[in-house]
Order: structure tokens, then sequence, then C-alpha cells
């Protein structure tokens, strides 16, 4: 099975490890071939949204810390990022963060149930600019509509990206999936509520244009 992603070689810091080795225990969900009881995981029955590739998690803490009442589960494979969101989550006091540590293709379709999801959240995924890797892309079918399934009707898929050939490549892949309708004409306005990410950032001083997905899904 062809990867969405690559593991970097980020620099590993001590405090990062140190959050990671006392923290995983707490809130890392080991990968299962079961789906997963949100309500046993988090103790409530609060909505839940998915945040595939967190990078270093500091939106995802950001936006759980702004909505106590909503339940958010990431899917990362960097541990250094999965350390930094583990410390942010001791240092804002977050009970309502879970993460799983592995593939999102595989996460999802092993252990996200039907209709389980309020939102989908994907923030700068790896573009793969080159043409021979675009089939590495995470937005693409089948995983759309596999995905899509996993959403609850009038939940959302929200997606970020500075790549222009990327947002169109998406924005293509996700206009045919029956289960999603975009809330736009186009590409979706600018939403207040996210934070500003260091890739978008980075994106920004290259002068890339940032470009918005906002689908819903509808039946």
């Amino acid at each position: 099975m062809l990867k969405s992603y690559v593991i970097r070689q980020n620099n590993y810091t001590a405090a990062q490890k140190k959050s990671y080795d006392a923290l995983s225990g707490s809130y890392i969900i080991p990968l299962s071939d079961e789906k997963l009881d949100f309500k046993k995981v988090y103790g409530n029955t609060n909505g839940i949204t998915l945040e595939i590739g967190f990078g270093m998690g500091f939106a995802t803490a950001l936006i759980a810390e702004e909505n106590p009442c909503k339940n958010y589960l990431g899917v990362e494979v960097h541990r250094p990022g999965i350390g930094k969101l583990l410390w942010e989550i001791e240092k804002r006091s977050l009970s309502n963060i879970r993460i799983i540590e592995h593939d999102a293709v595989i996460v999802v379709e092993k252990m996200i149930d039907k209709n389980s999801l309020d939102a989908v959240h994907i923030f700068f995924p790896d573009p793969w600019q080159k043409r021979r890797h675009h089939k590495r892309r995470l937005i693409q079918r089948p995983f759309t509509e596999i995905l899509a399934n996993c959403i609850s009707p009038g939940g959302y898929f929200y997606m970020v990206t500075d790549w222009e050939d990327y947002a169109n490549h998406a924005m293509n892949e996700l206009k045919q999936c029956v289960l999603l309708e975009n809330e736009f004409e186009d590409f979706a306005p600018s939403q207040s509520w996210r934070p500003v990410t260091k890739f978008e950032k980075k994106g920004l001083e290259k002068n890339h244009r940032i470009r918005e997905l906002f689908f819903k899904r509808i039946i």
C-alpha cells in the first residue's frame, strides 16, 4: 500500500521525549481492528472531530482548549509532534484530546465507524508536488469516499493547503463524492476560528495563496 507520508528525521527534543514517555499511556490509543467506542474513550457523548496530520499540535491544542464541549482525535506518525502535543495537553489541562500514532488511512478503515464523526480537519497535508508522487496524496478516491462515510450527516470536512495544484486536485476529488457538498461556490473563505499554523506561515513567506475547502456531509 502506498503511504501518504514519509517519516522525517525531525529533531526529537528531550522535552518532547519526556512528555511522550510520561503521557502516552494516558492519551495515545493503540491501533486496533475494532471500531472505537468514543463514549468509552472520552467518558462523554460529545461530538468527535478527527484531525489527520496535526504536525506539532499547536492548532489542535488551541482549538480543543477553545471548545471544551467537543472531543478531538488526532492522528499523526511523527513522534516529535506527538510529544509536543502531549506537552500542550498537560500544560493546558486538556481532557478532550486523544491521539493515534499510525497511518491515517489504516486508522480510518479499521477504527472509525460510519456516521461517527462531526468533523474532519486536515491542515496543510503533504502536497507531494512531483507529478509521479501525486498518487501518494491523501485526499483522493477511494479514501475520500471512506472518510465521507465516517462523517455524520450535517458534519463537515475542512482542508487547508498552500499548494494550488493540490487544492485543485482535492476540490475535484471531493466534488465527485456523492456524500459531500461544497458549502461555497469554490474555495471557502478563511475560517477565523482556525489558528495560523507553522506550515501556513512558511507558505505565506513563499507568497503562496492559502486555499480552504469546506464540504458538508449531506446524506
